[in-house]
């Protein structure tokens, strides 16, 4: 902190990023921080819990909540990620409603803003992916959205390229609560190691195999040592629902998991700056998305709905 942020008020507070799926609220929220947190791949639901991520901006400490997408759940898991979004604006100070600008007033993003009126919680919208969409049409997008009379503000956004993202995060600083910061300055998340980790190979997985693997399978770190060499040996499983899924996983003669292997390896090794030894192995468990300890692991929960 320099010397006019020591002198100047402190303020601090949490910021819900909400929206529907694949809005971009994960890679707003990885802009903002400056690092990669959370998870971006095609598929929709990448997100599965809340990820905290800390942002500075001058005197202010913004502790942004990336929520799981919004969306009519289908399934025991779906119920859990949808309650944990909603949760994580209902304890936020702020909220920011992420909109795909190219897909406009959807009926999920109908029901987001439904929901926040209902509530009589007040919103921040961030209009993501400007970038791709014709004046007019934004134009009256934004007034379909006020039309809601819930917005105190409407930032035009490119979340990957960074455009207005500044402008964003000035508002939101000015929005905070006075009060003393809540974590060091240093620190960007309060995700665990194991379970980052686990989210980076998960993220590879997708990528790799995005039209062949359903979203409901996932990755658990199983061990994660340090050695003395300063390496760390990190032991996870990748859980399938099917027998069929997994020599898709494997691939012809290990391939493609030797593939994501090495991906996240790599990832994993600049993320927590230290060689890492990934050893990778497939279970089939068809009953991972009704065991509650795994839903208390990622902070869902299991009752949810």
């Amino acid at each position: 902190m320099d010397d006019a942020q020591q002198n100047a008020p402190l303020h601090c507070g949490f910021v819900a990023l909400i929206g529907p799926t694949n809005a971009g609220k994960s890679t707003l929220l990885n802009q903002a921080v400056g690092a990669k947190l959370s998870i971006v791949t095609h598929k929709v639901q990448t997100t599965r819990f809340r990820v905290r991520g800390i942002a500075i901006r001058d005197a202010a400490q913004i502790i942004f909540v990336d929520t799981p997408g919004i969306f009519k759940p289908r399934r025991r898991l779906d119920r859990a990620m949808v309650d944990a979004a909603w949760g994580g604006a209902r304890e936020a100070d702020l909220i920011i409603l992420v909109i795909d600008a190219e897909r406009g007033l959807t009926e999920d993003a109908e029901a987001i803003a439904r929901g926040l009126v209902d509530a009589g919680r007040r919103a921040i919208l961030a209009l993501n992916k400007v970038d791709l969409v014709k004046r007019e049409s934004l134009l009256a997008l934004t007034d379909a959205f006020r039309a809601f009379d819930i917005f105190d503000a409407v930032f035009m956004i490119s979340a990957e390229s960074g455009d207005g993202v500044a402008q964003l995060l000035d508002d939101v600083a000015r929005r905070l609560p006075p009060g003393p910061w809540l974590y060091p300055e240093d620190q960007l998340s309060d995700i665990t190691e194991r379970l980052m980790a686990a989210e980076i190979t998960r993220e590879k997985l997708y990528l790799r195999l995005h039209q062949e693997l359903p979203y409901d399978s996932t990755v658990e770190t199983e061990a994660w040592e340090r050695q003395k060499d300063g390496s760390v040996r990190v032991s996870q499983v990748i859980y399938v629902r099917r027998d069929s899924q997994k020599p898709i996983v494997l691939g012809k003669r290990g391939q493609t998991i030797k593939q994501i292997g090495a991906a996240a390896r790599a990832e994993m090794a600049e993320t927590f700056g230290c060689p890492i030894h990934l050893f990778l192995f497939v279970k089939v468990s068809g009953k991972w998305v009704d065991d509650p300890e795994r839903y208390r692991e990622i902070g869902l929960d299991f009752s949810a709905g």
